[in-house]
């Protein structure tokens, strides 16, 4: 749907109104996944989980209803149900499934420990070959490959890549903190990241002005390093961080947002040839996605073994020379003790309280990690802008062409 949705946007406008049509097209793909959890959070506390699926019921057949009623771009030509990639979609289907798998898995069974984990490594890699080979070598491949030949997409592609680890992952890790170190609810971390999003739509019509008179690229190196700086102000987080402390970071996050993305769909498509287009976009809006994926799967991995190594640091200064460590042992177990009727119950109680405490400690610290991570992948993505060329936005049709 995404690729389509950005192929159709370049079709009904044409020449520098490409410029507004990327920028709202971008701020809606960035946006929705912020606001989801505010009204997944409110769906969540006031009726059911369930309902997070059952609310998309309505307005999913309501848009494919009226799409095909509606929207006229061309006709569907069923011969090429004959000559499509099939090959080459179970190939893709196999590389990038156990891709995930591997990814999002690996980490909780200890990687190359378990046979799943490596039998789905050895299908990935495999089928992943054998996908590139075959949609180098098919006329009618269905991921154009041959686009990355052009240097604008193909550094599009990474930059795409990067903003999709860059959304995604910060979506994915900023709940998760909250709701495990901070114990917000659903809604109030809905509430808490809502500034995110708000700033992203302010975004909108400042990228539009400033796009009219400055280098798309120069405002996408803009957008990049401010989500660097943004990951870069994450670092700092600490254990009782909420909507307050989150605010500054936040907006670095969100403003910047359009400037990020849609520099890089009018950069790396607009490039390319018309007829090219829609094989190519899916290609483009792919390594979005498969950003995100990797991106928040590489950050579970960081989460699950950075916590571990910082609680072992942190427990091993928790011994009996440390003499602070010692007095809030000793306070923490006579409070328990005088609540739990004994001081053995009370010294039980306290050091539970104190492993919670380093846990949570080591956790938080672990989330500072991964938002490092992410910064220097925009760091890296920041540098690379200047080797984009600059696309001159082709004329608008006059009223007769056809």
């Amino acid at each position: 749907m995404i690729p389509t949705v950005f192929t159709s946007s370049f079709h009904y406008f044409p020449g520098p109104r490409r410029v507004y049509s990327a920028a709202v097209v971008g701020t809606i793909a960035s946006v929705a996944p912020v606001l989801g959890p505010v009204i997944g959070g409110w769906i969540t506390d006031t009726l059911d989980w369930h309902w997070l699926f059952y609310v998309n019921l309505v307005p999913g057949l309501l848009v494919a209803v009226t799409v095909p009623l509606l929207v006229k771009i061309d006709r569907p030509d069923l011969s090429l149900l004959k000559g499509a990639d099939y090959p080459g979609m179970i190939l893709m289907a196999l590389a990038l499934g156990t891709l995930e798998y591997f990814l999002e898995e690996g980490a909780r069974w200890n990687w190359f420990d378990d046979s799943t984990i490596t039998a789905c490594a050895w299908i990935a890699g495999i089928s992943g070959i054998l996908f590139v080979a075959r949609s180098l070598t098919y006329a009618q491949p269905v991921v154009d490959l041959r686009a990355l030949g052009d240097r604008n997409f193909s550094v599009g592609c990474f930059l795409s890549f990067v903003t999709g680890i860059g959304i995604f992952s910060t979506i994915y890790l900023t709940p998760l903190f909250l709701g495990y170190v901070r114990g917000f609810s659903a809604w109030q971390t809905g509430v808490a990241i809502f500034s995110t999003g708000a700033a992203s739509l302010a975004g909108v019509p400042v990228y539009v002005a400033l796009a009219r008179k400055i280098d798309t690229r120069w405002l996408m190196m803009f957008g990049l390093a401010s989500f660097a700086a943004a990951m870069w102000s994450f670092s700092f987080i600490t254990h009782d961080w909420g909507a307050d402390q989150l605010l500054i970071p936040q907006v670095l996050r969100g403003l910047p947002q359009v400037f990020a993305v849609a520099p890089a769909v009018n950069l790396g498509l607009g490039s390319l040839p018309p007829e090219r287009l829609k094989y190519a976009s899916g290609l483009f809006n792919m390594m979005r996605n498969l950003g995100g994926a990797v991106g928040i799967a590489v950050c579970g991995a960081i989460l699950n073994n950075q916590t571990n190594l910082h609680f072992l640091y942190i427990a091993s200064h928790l011994t009996a020379a440390n003499g602070a460590m010692g007095q809030l042992l000793r306070t923490m177990t006579e409070r328990r003790g005088t609540a739990l009727g004994g001081p053995v119950a009370g010294h039980a109680a306290a050091l539970s309280q104190l492993w919670h405490l380093a846990y949570r400690e080591a956790s938080t610290l672990a989330y500072a990690d991964a938002f490092r991570a992410i910064m220097i992948a925009f760091v890296v993505a920041s540098l690379m802008v200047p080797l984009m060329r600059k696309v001159a936005a082709p004329a608008a049709p006059s009223s007769d062409a056809h």
